[in-house]
C-alpha cells in the first residue's frame, strides 16, 4: 500500500521522507490534509464511478438522438473521472502531473476534444461529429490514463505496430 501511495503522490522514497518526516502520506498538495487514506480512496472511487456512470448514460442518450444530453453528460463524466484524482494527489500536484512532458499532448488533445464534443452537440447539432469527437476524447483519455502505468504506452505502441504489420 505504501508503494501505491508513493506512486500516486508522485514521490520517491527519499523525497517522501524529507517532505513528510516519514509520516502518513496524504499528499503534499492535498486539498483536505485531514482526510485519511481510506477516505481519499473512497472519494476517488466514488467520483470516478460517478464519472463513468454519467458517460454511460450520455452514451445511451445518443441512441435516442439526444446529442445535447450526450455531449453534456459524456463530457462531464470525463471531467469528473479526471477530477477524482484530486482526492489522491491534490489539485496542484495533479495539474503539474497533467502538463508534464510525457502527458501534455494527451492532456491538450483531451481538453480540445471535450470542447469540440460540446460544440458539436450543443451548437452545431451534428450527431456524427459529436460521436467522432467523443471517440477521440475517449482515446485521448485512455492514452492519458495509461501514461501513469510504467511502460504501458510502449506496450500499446508495440501491440499496434505488430497488428498493423
Amino acid at each position: 500500500m505504501d508503494s501505491l501511495r508513493k506512486v500516486l503522490n508522485g514521490q520517491d522514497e527519499d523525497e517522501e521522507s524529507h517532505m513528510l518526516g516519514g509520516g502518513n502520506v496524504t499528499g503534499g498538495d492535498s486539498l483536505c490534509p485531514s482526510l485519511s487514506w481510506q477516505t481519499r480512496l473512497t472519494g476517488f472511487f466514488a467520483c470516478c464511478g460517478i464519472g463513468i456512470l454519467l458517460s454511460i448514460v450520455g452514451t445511451i442518450l445518443i441512441f435516442f438522438g439526444n446529442t445535447k444530453g450526450f455531449a453534456i453528460l459524456y463530457s462531464i463524466g470525463t471531467c469528473t473521472a479526471i477530477a477524482s484524482t484530486l482526492f489522491l494527489r491534490g489539485p496542484m500536484a495533479q495539474l503539474k502531473s497533467m502538463f508534464k512532458e510525457t502527458r501534455i499532448i494527451a492532456t491538450i488533445v483531451m481538453i480540445v476534444m471535450i470542447i469540440l464534443t460540446l460544440c458539436a452537440g450543443l451548437w452545431w447539432k451534428i450527431g456524427i461529429l459529436c460521436l467522432l469527437f467523443c471517440i477521440l476524447q475517449f482515446l485521448a483519455f485512455a492514452w492519458y490514463s495509461i501514461s501513469y502505468i510504467p511502460f504501458a504506452r510502449d506496450g500499446v505502441k508495440k501491440c499496434c505496430t505488430s497488428c498493423l504489420s
